[in-house]
């Protein structure tokens, strides 16, 4: 019971729900999160804690960088909890509109990581 509760304490907040919205379209580092939701990277951090604390998602250094993702695997419950988020979170409209946003910014991100990519010390290449 002590699982459930933690899941469901996990989940009974909107920004994590978001969090969870956004990380059901993949893998994102903790800086994509904090320009989809606008918001600091220590409430950001928190919020993310708490959902890995309750085992719906997990984390992966790369660098200076946490890049989180959602639980592989995992228990009855939490399995069930996760495909349950996958199929209605997307008909919310505050989801879909954080969706639009996820995917405008990590299309600028792109754009901006090829630019840099085309820049050498000296400048263009």
């Amino acid at each position: 019971m002590n699982q459930a509760a933690q899941i469901f304490k996990a989940l009974s907040d909107e920004t994590r729900l978001r969090i969870m919205g956004l990380l059901l379209e993949g893998e994102l580092c903790v800086c994509d999160l904090m320009a989809i939701l606008e918001l600091p990277q220590s409430t950001v951090s928190r919020h993310l804690a708490y959902l890995r604390n309750a085992g719906l998602v997990s984390d992966r250094r790369q660098g200076v960088w946490m890049n989180y993702r959602l639980a592989a695997g995992g228990s009855g419950l939490r399995a069930e909890t996760i495909e349950l988020l996958r199929k209605n979170l997307a008909a919310l409209p505050q989801a879909r509109t954080d969706g639009q946003r996820l995917r405008r910014h990590l299309s600028a991100k792109a754009q901006a990581e090829r630019r840099a990519a085309c820049q050498g010390p000296g400048g263009l290449r």
